[in-house]
């Protein structure tokens, strides 16, 4: 059985962007997986412990990952990913 994941510190905003990752793909259907899959298919490679670390707030993706990440999660802007203030 694999641990719950660590929720991300919202405090800071590499945190509320972690979030709204997680959230955009959840809303989007994908599994973790699917994600990696739909990433790699618009450009760009990760792996499956990069994209958890992304989730976590761990890492940020690199900025040349956002537009293969808007195009996976089926957004119309590279900025419908960044978070609110």
């Amino acid at each position: 059985m694999s641990p719950a994941a660590k929720e991300p510190d919202q405090s800071t905003y590499g945190g509320r962007f972690a979030a709204r990752l997680r959230t955009l793909r959840e809303k989007a259907g994908l599994t973790i997986d699917q994600f990696i899959e739909k990433v790699a298919q618009s450009g760009y490679k990760v792996g499956k412990s990069t994209a958890y670390h992304w989730e976590s707030g761990r890492t940020d993706p690199p900025l040349d990952a956002f537009p293969a990440i808007a195009t996976a999660l089926g957004l119309k802007t590279v900025r419908s990913l960044l978070p609110e203030y």
